[in-house]
């Protein structure tokens, strides 16, 4: 693999990575809790080494190529998608929220994370459809196929935590003073969640 091709794959990752989605909506939202930013980066980026681990070993083809397990991962993922996004309308994050409070919950706040990215039936698709343009299975390859798949992996992950990283830092410097602009991201990430979760179980019961 030469460094052109890897060039290429993280211009194309970094533009799927820049559009925002329930990932963004997850690191804006812990953005504006004191210290929960961290956890909820990490556990985003623990669901993509997931994924990583998974294509390495071969069972991500396994997983797409089924649609009945594909469509399993896209109803839960859907389903997780809305109830968090129902818990950030119900109980927005406060701004300014206690250490203390963040502290006890941040177990649960990688654990959200993880499973926001680890349950996106797109996340799946990335690695299934766009990894193998880049990898080379020819006889001529200097690095085998699984050693590829790894290091692209592990390229998408790093750039999700830096991209998720800059986006809830932002939030929190731009939005912590100012509390009623911060409820509203809040809200509309909230919304985000939800609309985003609505329309992957309207595309499989179409």
């Amino acid at each position: 693999m030469d460094i052109s091709t890897v060039v290429a794959f993280l211009a194309v990752d970094l533009l799927l990575v820049l559009t925002p989605g329930a990932d963004w909506a997850y690191a804006i939202s812990a953005g504006l809790r004191e210290r929960a930013l961290l956890p909820a980066v990490a556990g985003l980026t623990l669901g993509y080494l997931g994924y990583t681990v998974l294509a390495v070993a071969g069972l991500v083809v396994v997983v797409a190529s089924s649609p009945a397990l594909l469509t399993g991962l896209t109803v839960a993922g859907a389903c997780y998608l809305m109830w968090l996004g129902w818990g950030v309308l119900s109980r927005p994050a406060g701004v300014g929220a206690s250490g203390e409070e963040i502290e006890g919950s941040r177990g649960r706040i990688l654990l959200k994370g993880a499973g926001i990215s680890g349950l996106n039936p797109k996340a799946l698709l990335l690695y299934f459809s766009l990894f193998p343009q880049f990898i080379d299975t020819g006889t001529g390859a200097g690095w085998p196929v699984a050693a590829q798949t790894g290091l692209l992996g592990v390229l998408h992950t790093t750039a999700c935590a830096v991209v998720y990283l800059g986006v809830g830092v932002f939030a929190g410097a731009v939005l912590r003073t100012r509390p009623g602009a911060a409820r509203v991201v809040t809200r509309v990430s909230g919304v985000l969640m939800v609309v985003i979760g609505g329309v992957l179980l309207v595309e499989q019961v179409a």
